[in-house]
């Protein structure tokens, strides 16, 4: 997985996406209704630098696979709806198996 730009792409963008979602839906609601503002400086912080990765790989993976500028666009949409980079890996999953090919080769 981590031997290709596509690979690389794709493990950022599920722990991007779960840090997204432990952000908006635990450390949030921990620093409001708990008063804990701490969860949100760490995750929020863990988010940030998962996210910068997610974008630079995200161009890299852009580049190398001759993704469309739509799909380019959706990519980087996704990463700022909760679970919307899980359906980003929905999607690359199922095309994937459309067209085994594409996860070989650099």
């Amino acid at each position: 997985m981590m031997d290709t730009a596509l690979g690389r792409f794709r493990l950022v963008a599920f722990l991007e996406g779960l840090s997204y979602v432990l952000l908006m839906f635990v450390a949030m609601p921990l620093k409001y209704m708990a008063g804990m503002p701490m969860a949100v400086k760490i995750v929020g912080w863990a988010h940030g630098v998962l996210f910068m990765l997610y974008v630079a790989l995200m161009v890299h993976a852009w580049v190398e696979r001759k993704w469309s500028i739509s799909f380019g666009a959706a990519a980087f949409i996704a990463s700022l709806i909760p679970f919307g980079t899980f359906v980003l890996e929905w999607k690359l999953r199922d095309q994937e198996r459309q067209n085994p090919a594409m996860s070989a080769g650099s």
